[in-house]
């Protein structure tokens, strides 16, 4: 029998508890509120909408919804089966099956990438070849939003998930490493005091 490497595992593993999660995750986060989110993606890019955006790591399709009800073109991506399916049935959006550790993105597609919650299941080690794939599909000067739980690099199993928990140095090493250029940058939720606000939001620029 031939043997699964680790990265394999991670993923495996990550994508397996989504699927056996995947009803009461979509209920859990259905009325989650990121339209903060959303509007700091969609103010910095440029040109006239509707933009096309990435929703890597759509989840149950949310988000989806949300920049088709505003007008634009958004594509989902997730690996997880369930997620697709209902993110394709609530949304009508095109949303495509891929696994972030094999992704295969056309060049130079999007306005925008939106990964809300998502980039953080992305091992470090792997974590620079993805942001090169996501760079190498914006336009020129398009837009990355990413919202992680922060925390200080640390980085391993989580209640049946794989996560990587940066501080915000980390984190601009990662994107300016990728040639990305940072154009703010926010803890959310907002309005609490910085312990009581456990995501660390940014937004980049293709360089």
């Amino acid at each position: 029998m031939k043997e699964t490497s680790p990265d394999q595992q991670i993923s495996a593993g990550t994508l397996q508890h989504y699927e056996q999660s995947a009803e009461g995750f979509r209920a859990g986060t259905r009325d989650h509120d990121v339209t903060q989110n959303i509007d700091a993606l969609l103010r910095h890019i440029k040109g006239s909408p509707p933009f096309t955006i990435l929703d890597l790591g759509c989840g149950p399709g949310r988000d989806l919804k949300a920049f088709a009800a505003l007008g634009h073109v958004p594509i989902g991506l997730d690996g997880a089966a369930s997620f697709v399916a209902m993110a394709q049935r609530d949304s009508g959006c095109e949303v495509w099956r891929q696994d972030f550790l094999a992704l295969d993105l056309p060049e130079e597609r999007f306005d925008g990438v939106f990964a809300n919650a998502s980039l953080f299941h992305v091992p470090s080690a792997h974590l620079p070849r993805v942001l090169r794939q996501l760079h190498a599909s914006l336009k020129a000067r398009g837009v990355l939003f990413s919202s992680n739980p922060r925390g200080s690099n640390e980085e391993g199993w989580n209640g049946g998930r794989y996560g990587a928990y940066h501080d915000l140095e980390t984190w601009r090493g990662f994107m300016t490493d990728a040639r990305f250029v940072e154009l703010e940058h926010f803890y959310r939720p907002a309005g609490l005091p910085r312990e009581q606000q456990p995501w660390l939001a940014s937004v980049w620029r293709r360089r």
